[in-house]
């Protein structure tokens, strides 16, 4: 609760190596102590930034490793900048595009509406920019 993540999750990180086996309990409960907490909250964190798990995976053998050089953290972390820069650049091309179609569109009926007509489009004729087709893979 500490962290806000679910205990499924929680057992998904055990389970990956992420987090260590916490003790038990006579009753046979999990007994998380503080060091789980920081690393649950290290995991949520680079989760609420985008990164994927191999590169938390990374990221977690470093936080291991407190004397090692940081060069593959800051890689990692400017990969994920790169990353989060393309997704801007695609979010920014579809919103273009639907402005686009909105705006060519002042209502009438719907046989001859051009968000319609476009999105029935599938091929991208219509479109300015087609580009916005590949976000979807």
């Amino acid at each position: 609760r500490a962290t806000g993540v679910k205990a499924t999750t929680i057992r998904w990180y055990e389970q990956e190596g992420w987090l260590p086996p916490p003790a038990r309990t006579a009753g046979g409960h999990r007994a998380y102590g503080a060091a789980h907490l920081r690393r649950l909250g290290f995991i949520r964190h680079a989760r609420e930034l985008g990164f994927e798990s191999d590169a938390i995976r990374a990221l977690l053998d470093l936080a291991d490793q407190p004397d090692a050089d940081c060069a593959k953290a800051h890689a990692l972390a400017t990969s994920q900048i790169a990353e989060i820069d393309a997704r801007l650049a695609r979010l920014a091309a579809l919103r273009a595009e639907l402005v686009r179609m909105a705006t060519s569109c002042e209502g009438g009926v719907v046989g001859e509406c051009r968000i319609i007509e476009t999105l029935a489009d599938f091929a991208h004729g219509h479109c300015v920019d087609a580009s916005h087709g590949a976000m979807l893979r």
